[in-house]
């Protein structure tokens, strides 16, 4: 049985087949529901429902937005309908210091794997210009490098240039460039505002909020719904200044008042989804760990892998490689 229900900018179908059977939650964007009607085959229609086969995994937020699973969509379905929309994508990496080292990996992996068929531009924020590698890019997408001052804070530096960018993209994602994607990052990810589920916290119900009132990160003890990375985060490109701004202006208060929150920026950003929901949260497939790498070289991922490892489901998307301070 499906029901179509109406939900802020999107559609909901609940989906039930059986008395006693599990329910499928599908959220279906306008433009989807024009395209759905406008054009896709009936057979991609039909391989979107039966590909919803997932059961072990909650696939909605308790705000009713789609909480995304390996398995809770069809990818053909997805890169059809975003295909035709042909959106701009703007990614941006700080790559400062020896972490220019990072960028081939990141971007290599970046064009077998990130939003495939899509425009993508790369914005590279670098101290060591002559240090970003040359990597061979599919048509479409192309990778813009701005120079910056290594000592900056990186929100002041994405917003001292966010004017470069404003004007280039519809959607923007923030990522981690010590990362390394190694399947499909695809269009299931894009939303107005898209968070991912931190891969250490995601089974839990004590997250490690800043619980100081002196700090701007503060949440209450109680309160919260999930906890987010801040290694991977995006969403339309406005939505995404505000966040940004956010972020950095909270942080600039707590240095007036000699406190740093106990997770720099990502403190600040779960402090600002708790008040402001994301419109998709992406499941912590989305950023994994590889707990089998050397103890130095701890990877963590942006993609769909099949492998198992602790706690995990088996499935995940990137691999973010955090270094020991001896490495630099």
């Amino acid at each position: 049985m499906f029901t179509l229900l109406p939900c802020n900018s999107t559609f909901v179908i609940q989906y039930r087949c059986g008395v006693n059977s599990h329910k499928t939650v599908i959220h279906l964007s306008v433009p989807f529901l024009f395209l759905l009607f406008a054009g896709v085959t009936s057979v991609s229609i039909l391989n979107f429902f039966v590909f919803l086969r997932r059961t072990d995994v909650n696939s909605v937020t308790n705000w009713n937005a789609p909480l995304v699973w390996e398995g809770t969509f069809d990818p053909v379905v997805i890169d059809d309908i975003y295909s035709r929309m042909n959106p701009r994508v703007a990614v941006v990496v700080l790559a400062v210091g020896k972490y220019t080292r990072f960028l081939k990996g990141f971007l290599e992996s970046g064009e077998k794997y990130f939003l495939v068929g899509l425009r993508v531009t790369y914005y590279i924020f670098t101290d060591n210009e002559q240090d970003v590698p040359n990597v061979t890019l599919s048509e479409g997408r192309k990778i813009t490098i701005l120079p910056v001052p290594s000592a900056k804070r990186w929100q002041d530096v994405v917003l001292s240039k966010m004017k470069w960018i404003r004007n280039e993209a519809d959607y923007l994602f923030m990522m981690d460039v010590d990362s390394v994607f190694h399947n499909r990052f695809g269009a299931e990810s894009l939303s107005q505002m898209s968070a991912v589920l931190h891969r250490g916290f995601y089974k839990r119900d004590q997250f490690p909020y800043e619980r100081r009132p002196e700090s701007k990160a503060y949440i209450p003890a109680g309160e919260g719904d999930y906890y987010y990375t801040a290694a991977v985060w995006g969403g339309y490109l406005e939505d995404m200044y505000r966040l940004i701004k956010y972020c950095y202006e909270q942080s600039e208060e707590d240095a007036k008042n000699n406190i740093e929150a106990v997770w720099q920026e990502e403190s600040h950003l779960n402090k600002y989804f708790l008040y402001n929901k994301p419109a998709k949260v992406l499941s912590p497939e989305y950023l994994w760990s590889d707990y089998d790498a050397p103890a130095a070289w701890h990877q963590y991922i942006f993609a769909h892998i099949h492998k198992v490892s602790k706690e995990t489901t088996g499935n995940y998307h990137i691999q973010w490689l955090d270094r020991n301070k001896e490495d630099f």
